[in-house]
């Protein structure tokens, strides 16, 4: 599988990662799962201590042991959870996140971190500390780079005017393109983009419409009322008819090229092989340029 650089780091991701939020609790399948990811080529796997109160970590880090120098893990943290896990509270403390990696590192059973990121973030935060704690474990070789899973305007653009991040995670696709306000001023920076949700929750892949969420058929996906929806996708997947539209909307993500990595998830095997073969697609210029006139792009509303 092709890779690219992750920002100014010296890691080169895989173009299509591995979202692990979406793995189940089912051990032995979860670990399969990973296993067949690596065999096709994908190397990025992006967890979180808050995933199933760290059971994700845990479940990530029996997968990857034997494999780990051919693989590059991310997780998260920043989000705490309470003393009786029915609630987590955001902490971006120095003193938390120096705790927390611990944590992390042994769930993971790794010496190392490879991309560390903070999972959230608000303008009120004590920033400079965060990125003190981030800079301390970097020298000390807990982690290898940061970077921040963000999707508030004002909090990027202190962490790329203050930080060393490497990366800022986002939503990203073809119908959530809210993301592209940001990608000239981290293109500029030498930041990558790593698109989370590039299959808007399912609706970009081969299942029918009207098997989605009665969240999304009652309140719509982003700025998509479901009537739209039911109307544009057909058109989505008609700009390159013989490709799947779970390739088509990996690939538009990828066509810009401040977008290291993709990280769809796969609670199942048969999603893994429809998510990685993506990696054999291609998409034109007048393609892209078709899909950007078919979808909506808006801005990011939050700028706490």
């Amino acid at each position: 599988m092709k890779k690219r650089k992750l920002g100014h780091s010296n890691l080169y991701v895989s173009e299509i990662g591995f979202g692990c939020m979406s793995l189940r609790t089912s051990e032995g399948e979860a670990i399969r799962i990973i296993h067949e990811a690596i065999d096709k080529g994908v190397n990025y796997f992006d967890t979180a201590d808050l995933y199933d109160r760290g059971v994700n970590e845990e479940i990530v880090g029996k997968a990857l042991k034997g494999k780990r120098h051919d693989v590059i893990i991310a997780t998260k943290v920043g989000n705490r959870w309470t003393e009786q896990g029915n609630r987590w509270t955001w902490d971006p403390s120095k003193a938390y996140i120096k705790e927390a990696v611990k944590h992390s590192l042994r769930r993971l059973q790794t010496d190392y971190i490879d991309v560390y990121q903070l999972h959230g973030g608000t303008i009120d935060d004590p920033i400079d500390e965060t990125i003190e704690a981030f800079e301390e474990l970097q020298q000390e070789g807990v982690i290898r780079y940061y970077g921040i899973s963000s999707m508030r305007p004002n909090v990027i653009r202190e962490y790329v005017k203050r930080s060393r991040i490497v990366s800022v995670m986002m939503p990203y696709s073809l119908l959530d393109r809210r993301a592209e306000e940001w990608f000239p001023l981290l293109k500029q920076h030498h930041i990558s983009v790593i698109a989370r949700g590039p299959l808007a929750k399912g609706l970009l892949t081969e299942r029918p419409l009207d098997q989605t969420s009665e969240e999304i058929k009652q309140n719509g996906y982003v700025d998509y009322l479901f009537d739209e929806l039911v109307t544009l996708i057909p058109k989505l997947k008609a700009v390159a008819p013989n490709e799947t539209l779970t390739a088509i909307a990996l690939r538009f993500c990828l066509a810009h090229e401040v977008v290291a990595t993709v990280v769809p998830g796969a609670s199942r095997l048969a999603q893994l092989i429809e998510n990685v073969a993506a990696q054999s697609v291609t998409l034109n210029d007048e393609q892209v340029a078709l899909l950007k006139q078919l979808t909506k792009q808006t801005i990011f509303t939050d700028h706490r």
